[in-house]
C-alpha cells in the first residue's frame, strides 16, 4: 500500500516535470552573455564619457545618465518581444519597413533632422539626446527580408523575380543611407540584408554577383568624398600625419598598447581626456583595452563570439524559414558590427564610424539592439528541444542551410526528402 501511494503521489510531479520539458525554454547562456556585454557596457561608456561629458555639459555623468535611460528602454523591449511569438511580429513588418524608410527620407529635411559633421542622421530627442532612424531601420528591415525571403521560399533560384526585387530593395536603403552620408550603417545592412537572403535559400551565385556590385559602387561613392579619400589614406600608413589625418587611428593604437596585459585600471585612461576623439562611441573599444587590456578585449571579443554561436544556433534549429532568416540577419548584424568596429579600431580597416553592440554610447543603436536580441531570444525559444544531429528535425533545419546548390529551385532536396 505504501508502495503504490508512493507511486500515486510521484504522478503529478512527473507530470509536472514533463509538462516542464515540453514548455518552451529560453536561451539563458544568450541572455546572461547579453546582460553581461550591456554592463561592461555600461561601466566602460562611463569611465570614458567622463572627461567629455563635463567639458561639454559640466555633468560628469551626462552621457552616463542617457545610456542607463536607454539600457531600461532596450531591456523592456528585449523582455517584452521575448515572451511573445516571434511569429506575431510578422503582419507588421511590410509597415515597418515603410515607417523606417519614411523616418530616413524625413531626417534629410532642414530643420527636422540634426546635422553634426555634415552627416544629416539624427532627430533630436530632447532629454534622451539624439534618435537614428536608421538604427531602428535595422531592425525593420531585417524582420521584412525574413518575411519576403519566406513568401518566396520556393523561387529563391529564380534570378528575374526574387534577385532582381531583392537587389532593388537593397540599393533603395542604400540610396538613403548614403544620402545621409553613413557608410557604415551601410556595410551593416549589406550583412543583415545577405544573410537572410543565403539562410532563406538565396544563391550563391547571386550574392556573388551582388556583392561585386556592391564593390564597384563603394569604390565610387569612395572617390566621390574627399574625407572617405583621406580616411584611406591615413589608414596605409596613420603615422605619416600623426597630427592630421591619422590622429584617431594613432591615438587609438597608442590607448591599446599602453593597456599591455592587465590594462591600467577602470578610469584610469589618458587617451579619453581630449586625446582620443570619439572615446565614448565608435572607438570605445581603444579605452576598453587601455584600461583593461589584453584581458579585458579577449573577454569582449569572447563575449561576442558566444554570442554569434547561441544565434546561428537559434537560427538553425527555427521551426520555420523565417524564424531562420530573421535569427541569421540578427546575429550577423551585431557580430558583423562588432568585428567592424575592432577591426577600425585597431586599424585593421579603415575607419567606418560603427559603434561596437552594447558597448558605445548611442541610445536608438543600443535599444534598438537589445529589441532584436529579445526576438532572437523568441526565436530560440521556439527552436527544436534538442540539439543539432540529435534527432532528425534538427538534420533537416541544418540541411535547408547546406543545401544542395546544384538543384534547380533552391529546398528542392528537402522537398524530395519528404517525399521518400
Amino acid at each position: 500500500m505504501n508502495s503504490r501511494g508512493a507511486g500515486s503521489a510521484s504522478w503529478p510531479g512527473s507530470a509536472r516535470s514533463s509538462s516542464a520539458r515540453e514548455r518552451p525554454q529560453p536561451d539563458r547562456l544568450l541572455l546572461f552573455t547579453t546582460v553581461l556585454l550591456c554592463a561592461g557596457g555600461l561601466v566602460m561608456v562611463t569611465s570614458a564619457s567622463v572627461a567629455f561629458a563635463y567639458n561639454q555639459h559640466q555633468s560628469t555623468f551626462y552621457y552616463a545618465e542617457r545610456q542607463v535611460a536607454w539600457l531600461a528602454i532596450g531591456f523592456v523591449a528585449l523582455f517584452v518581444l521575448g515572451r511573445i511569438d516571434y511569429r506575431r511580429i510578422r503582419p507588421l513588418a511590410p509597415a515597418g519597413a515603410v515607417a523606417a524608410g519614411i523616418l530616413m527620407l524625413l531626417v534629410l529635411v532642414p530643420h527636422l533632422g540634426v546635422s553634426v559633421s555634415g552627416a544629416r542622421r539624427w532627430f533630436d530627442a530632447g532629454p534622451l539626446g539624439t534618435f537614428q532612424p536608421s538604427e531602428l531601420g535595422k531592425l525593420a528591415f531585417a524582420v521584412f527580408v525574413a518575411h519576403w525571403v519566406d513568401r518566396n521560399s520556393q523561387r529563391m533560384g529564380d534570378f528575374q523575380h526574387v534577385f532582381v526585387p531583392f537587389a532593388a530593395m537593397l540599393a533603395g536603403v542604400l540610396v538613403l543611407l548614403m544620402l545621409e552620408r553613413d557608410l557604415g550603417t551601410a556595410v551593416v545592412t549589406v550583412a543583415i540584408f545577405l544573410s537572410a537572403y543565403w539562410a532563406g535559400g538565396g544563391r550563391l551565385r547571386h550574392i556573388i554577383l551582388l556583392m561585386g556590385a556592391l564593390g564597384l559602387g563603394f569604390v565610387a561613392v569612395t572617390l566621390l568624398e574627399p574625407y572617405r579619400i583621406a580616411r584611406l589614406t591615413a589608414f596605409k600608413n596613420p603615422w605619416a600625419d600623426p597630427l592630421g589625418a591619422g590622429f584617431q587611428a594613432t591615438q587609438s593604437l597608442y590607448g591599446l598598447a599602453s593597456g599591455g596585459i592587465f590594462g591600467v585600471g577602470i578610469g584610469h585612461s589618458i587617451e579619453k581626456y581630449g586625446w582620443l576623439p570619439e572615446a565614448h562611441t565608435d572607438f570605445i573599444f581603444a579605452i576598453i583595452g587601455e584600461e583593461t587590456g589584453l584581458i579585458g578585449t579577449t573577454l569582449v571579443m569572447l563575449g561576442f563570439l558566444v554570442f554569434g554561436l547561441r544565434g546561428y544556433r537559434a537560427s538553425l534549429r527555427a521551426p520555420d524559414r523565417f524564424g531562420m532568416s530573421l535569427a541569421a540577419s540578427i546575429t550577423t548584424w551585431v557580430t558583423f558590427e562588432a568585428l567592424l568596429n575592432m577591426a577600425t579600431v585597431t586599424n585593421t580597416l579603415p575607419i567606418t564610424g560603427v559603434p561596437l553592440p552594447f558597448f558605445s554610447y548611442g541610445g536608438t543603436a543600443l535599444a534598438t539592439t537589445l529589441a532584436a536580441v529579445g526576438m532572437l531570444l523568441s526565436i530560440a525559444r521556439h527552436g527544436s528541444g534538442s540539439a543539432l544531429g540529435n534527432n532528425r528535425r534538427s538534420d533537416e533545419t541544418f540541411d535547408r542551410w547546406r543545401r544542395d546548390r546544384r538543384a534547380p529551385v533552391s529546398g528542392s532536396r528537402g522537398r524530395a526528402r519528404v517525399s521518400r
